[in-house]
């Protein structure tokens, strides 16, 4: 009797690391969609390479074919409507499927000034922190939402100010200026009107275009943008680029956990944020690269007062529901940790969000 129980235990057991086995095979290979806006010979799908091998020699049953994608929103489409089971895309499109990754993004938000300049080394290290905090497994919770989960942080590099002409070098010189807004991103035409400017729809792949035909006279890009999107020509002989960054671009990765094997998001997003660094060496060789010529400084008193209305900006945004208010407030704890001198450090915005008042009932 006791053989035949200690047997039927043996052969349940068994039966449960087979089915083990067997689930840990059956995953079908994983399509993702890349968005990169030279294609297959660009950086973001060389990186998505690396990345494949790497999730290959984790031997969890991930094997993932790419598509290169040149047009961000056919990418973001076809992942929405399952044809890919993983998107790798700018926060705009990534945003709807988790909120509190897309928040890195916010205007300001990794600014970081001292001594009356902006101190981009010490911008980028509040990106890194923020990074490394969404991919620790304390965070994991916040990085899925339904069945969606953030596989990865990557950084883009700075949205500077890009003008058509050197006199518009302040927040008033902007107003009734034409600015293009992508329209996937509602917080752009938000802070756009909030100056008083004139928001221009574009998108990804022709908001370069407009600029360089004279169509807008101010967008937001990133130094890698620069020689790719011929933004030189926009800029000519009368343009600049402002040193006063809005934000600090994030490249984000979204999969469809349900087709990935369990702590796919987790190996992935601590596989990203080892690639920061390198991804940050690229950054600054092309900021580097760009001509000392088309640099506009900022006088560090108008710098003081935009940071101030940055953070006024984010505030709003949030109230509104386009920026998550925990990621808001992780950010700045990442600022005052790094600064606690900094006078924001003394208030509670961003820390203590006030309840909306209750609509009256009417009777």
């Amino acid at each position: 009797m006791a053989r035949s129980l200690s047997f039927t235990r043996f052969g349940a057991a068994l039966a449960v690391g087979l089915a083990g086995l067997a689930s840990s095979s059956a995953w079908s290979a994983q399509v993702a969609c890349v968005f990169d806006i030279v294609g297959t010979t660009g950086p973001a799908y060389a990186a998505a390479k690396d990345f494949v091998l790497a999730m290959q020699k984790l031997n969890m049953g991930i094997d993932i074919e790419l598509k290169a994608y040149t047009d961000e929103r056919v990418a973001a489409e076809d992942f929405r409507s399952g044809q890919c089971d993983a998107m790798a895309v700018t926060s705009f499109r990534s945003k709807p499927y988790n909120l509190v990754a897309a928040t890195v993004d916010a205007m300001g938000a990794t600014t970081f000034a001292r001594n009356g300049k902006i101190d981009m080394e010490a911008s980028y290290e509040i990106l890194r922190k923020a990074i490394e905090i969404f991919a620790s497994p304390a965070a994991s919770k916040m990085m899925v939402q339904d069945k969606y989960e953030v596989a990865g942080i990557i950084p883009m590099g700075a949205a500077y100010p890009i003008v058509n002409d050197r006199k518009i070098n302040s927040v008033e010189a902007a107003a009734g200026k034409r600015i293009a807004a992508l329209d996937v991103d509602r917080v752009q035409t938000m802070a756009i009107t909030r100056i008083g400017a004139q928001p221009v729809p574009a998108d990804i792949t022709n908001f370069a275009s407009k600029f360089n035909n004279g169509l807008v006279d101010v967008i937001f890009a990133p130094a890698l943008a620069y020689k790719p999107l011929e933004l030189y020509k926009g800029i000519g002989s009368k343009g600049a680029i402002s040193r006063m960054p809005i934000t600090l671009l994030t490249y984000q990765i979204i999969i469809n956990k349900t087709k990935f094997p369990a702590g796919t998001g987790l190996k992935s997003r601590q596989y990203w944020l080892t690639q920061f660094e390198p991804t940050l060496n690229m950054i600054r060789k092309a900021e580097a690269e760009l001509p000392a010529k088309v640099w506009m400084e900022i006088p560090p008193a108008d710098l003081a007062r935009y940071i101030n209305m940055l953070r006024d900006g984010r505030v709003e945004i949030a109230e509104a529901g386009l920026y998550d208010k925990k990621a808001l407030k992780v950010l700045k704890r990442i600022r005052c940790d790094m600064n606690p001198a900094d006078l924001e450090c003394t208030s509670p915005l961003e820390v203590e969000w006030p309840d909306k008042p209750k609509a009256a009932q009417v009777n």
